[in-house]
């Protein structure tokens, strides 16, 4: 697994782009900010296709199901890895998912 950072391809289930924002600012890889607890959660997607009469695009991330480390703090936060997951909401509701599609780096990786 791989430290997820600002520039890092977060996607739903659906291929809308979520708008990463680091909390913090000190820890980063390769000059761009790593994400920790809670980052992935409540953020922006944009450009979600899934929308109709009756279907929700997906426009905000909810809470992670995994994706943090058991192990790696900065400042006291978990750090965020590449496996990621947790629900949008889009319809239907808990199920459409969100998830890392590229890393955007190779050089820190994690076991958990």
């Amino acid at each position: 697994m791989r430290w997820i950072h600002r520039d890092s391809v977060i996607t739903c289930d659906h291929d809308g782009r979520v708008e990463n924002r680091p909390s913090q600012r000190w820890v980063t890889v390769t000059g761009v900010p790593v994400l920790v607890d809670d980052d992935p959660e409540g953020r922006k997607i944009v450009a979600c296709p899934n929308y109709g009469p009756t279907i929700k695009p997906c426009t905000t991330t909810e809470s992670l199901r995994v994706g943090y480390s058991d192990w790696l703090r900065v400042d006291g936060q978990r750090v965020v890895l590449s496996h990621l997951e947790g629900f949008t909401n889009g319809t239907p509701p808990n199920a459409v998912h969100h998830t890392v599609r590229d890393p955007r780096q190779r050089f820190l990786g994690a076991d958990r």
